[in-house]
């Protein structure tokens, strides 16, 4: 089996596996299980779910995310980049549909390792990543308004972003004034706690005093035991969704999205893991192992589960070694389920909206932003209509679209860097340039990756050098690169030349380049291939013309 494929787990254990690295993953995997205890709730809540819905994905999830995946401190769990879906899951299919759904997208995900797709997801520019980042934050902190505000809603409030804030304005004189301090002290409070004690659980102290301040003052306001009556002691025993054709082809979209989404988010939380550690990553390995954590999460009724990049980070700064603080960060979750369940009952809804209300505050890159405005108008369009697709439309369809938005942007700026130009319009590094005494020569160069982008422009300039000249020399030294439709273009230019009685020669061609120029039929009995410009003018003097070169405008 390729080392790629190897769960990093596998490696850890060959390298050795001591007391002391035990205790520092014992360390910081209690310190992870403390951050993520409150937020896996909260996350499940406005996912529209259960909140043991959300322990047991970062439990099991969790689990088998650091068991499988290609990580040493990968923390995997319920993020808040798929509040959205599952909301809008589990509204379309119910429980049982969004089970399958997540079931479903493992599976995906497994497939994808399997078939290296891993790397591929490198590709998505950093200009959609910090949009639909951005975007999820904004629609992150419109789910939890109302709760925020503790709104007395007649039904259920609309999904949309401008939908739902349409609908909760008609209703802000139903503020609950009790619920907005408690939001705004657990906000205040973790900020606080952030600059003044920043290696304290800062989330869970402050749901701690939030409810310690609801409970001993009798505040009027929703709590886990009115809203959900409380958490099991436990996890649920392991159950398949009912199957069938037609509710797998239903859920089949969102399963599709889980997959992209987790895919995404998991590597790039990989990738900061290694920012800040100096490892490296299995990208295929990665998705393999969220593949099996989503498929077990499901089973056990767990939501969607991914990496998650403020856990991994914390994982690493608490001073992990392996993946064994995941899966110890995991036993912890279980542990503090089978003992403070009781206690969750009195947690405020509003407390734990807090809690995501300052999570989506800090998955606003704002750094990042201010340096892609700055740094280019493209990137800045892409950024922002990637926001506005996510927060207004859906998160598939900017994600899919910033991406098609850089590739054509892209393929633009490639496109611009083309050139052709005489001869001595640059300097030749090993070559000399040839004599100039005979007028029909004329030598000119093509540089950059010349490819479709940029093959109708330099057709059009090669037709009209062609016309002028009876030996035509092309410099292909500094193209590294050339695509069918470049070379589609090229043929025609020689097709044509050869109608005037041109000789084409071509100088300095890569032998990967010349192996697609043969194949789109530019082969010796065509043109004549040569080493260099020296060469070049060796051929044209021997065929009775005089060794030279006149380079024309373009």
């Amino acid at each position: 089996m390729p080392t790629r494929l190897v769960p990093k787990t596998v490696s850890v254990l060959k390298e050795g596996y001591g007391l002391s690295r035990l205790k520092a993953d014992t360390i910081s995997g209690l310190t992870v299980a403390i951050v993520a205890l409150p937020l896996s709730m909260a996350i499940a809540i406005a996912s529209g779910v259960s909140p043991d819905r959300g322990l047991y994905a970062a439990i099991i999830g969790g689990f088998f995310v650091s068991l499988f995946g290609g990580s040493r401190h990968q923390i995997g769990g319920p993020a808040g980049a798929f509040i959205v879906l599952v909301a809008a899951s589990a509204e379309r299919h119910g429980i049982d549909g969004l089970m399958l759904a997540v079931i479903i997208s493992g599976l995906i995900m497994i497939a994808a390792g399997y078939l290296r797709l891993g790397a591929y997801i490198r590709f998505i520019p950093y200009p959609v990543t910090v949009g639909f980042t951005a975007g999820i934050a904004i629609i992150i902190f419109a789910s939890q308004l109302s709760a925020i505000l503790g709104l007395d809603l007649p039904g259920k409030e609309p999904g949309p972003f401008a939908d739902k804030v349409a609908y909760l304005s008609q209703f802000v004189g139903t503020t609950n004034f009790a619920a907005l301090a408690i939001a705004v002290g657990t906000i205040a409070l973790i900020i606080a706690l952030r600059k003044l004690r920043p290696g304290w659980p800062g989330m869970l102290i402050a749901v701690a005093v939030a409810t310690l301040a609801a409970t001993l003052l009798h505040l009027p306001v929703e709590t886990i035991g009115s809203q959900f009556g409380g958490l099991p002691r436990g996890l649920q025993s392991p159950s398949v969704p009912a199957l069938s054709v037609e509710k797998v082809i239903s859920v089949l979209p969102d399963a599709f999205a889980f997959a992209l989404l987790g895919s995404i988010e998991s590597l790039l939380s990989a990738v900061v893991a290694d920012g800040m550690t100096g490892r490296r990553h299995r990208s295929n390995m990665e998705l393999i192992g969220q593949g099996v954590a989503n498929i077990a999460s499901g089973f056990f009724g767990g939501i969607c589960v991914t990496g998650t990049i403020a856990r991994t980070a914390t994982n690493v700064r608490a001073g992990a070694t392996s993946p064994f603080s995941g899966m110890l960060h995991a036993a912890f979750l279980l542990v503090f389920m089978l003992v403070a369940a009781p206690l969750a009952r009195f947690i405020p809804l509003a407390a734990l909206a807090g809690v995501l209300a300052v999570v989506a505050w800090s998955m606003v890159e704002k750094p990042a932003i201010r340096a892609l405005f700055r740094s280019s108008r493209g990137d800045a369009v892409i950024l922002t209509v990637t926001l506005l697709l996510v927060v207004f439309r859906d998160l598939t369809e900017g994600i899919v679209a910033g991406f098609a938005l850089g590739a054509v942007l892209f393929i633009d700026r490639m496109g611009r860097d083309v050139a052709v130009s005489p001869y001595d319009d640059y300097n030749a590094k090993t070559e000399h340039p040839i004599v100039n005494t005979d007028p029909d020569t004329i030598v000119y160069r093509i540089s950059g990756a010349f490819f479709f982008g940029a093959a109708s422009t330099v057709g059009s300039v090669l037709d009209r050098i062609a016309d002028s000249a009876k030996n035509f020399v092309l410099d292909l030294s500094d193209v590294s690169y050339i695509d069918s439709s470049a070379a589609n273009v090229l043929e025609s230019t020689i097709r044509r030349a050869h109608a005037r009685n041109v000789r084409v020669l071509l100088s300095g061609v890569d032998p990967r380049v010349k192996a697609i120029l043969t194949a789109n039929h530019i082969d010796e009995n065509r043109v004549t291939y040569c080493a260099d410009l020296d060469a070049a003018a060796a051929i044209i003097g021997a065929a009775g013309g005089a060794t030279a070169a006149q380079p024309a405008d373009t």
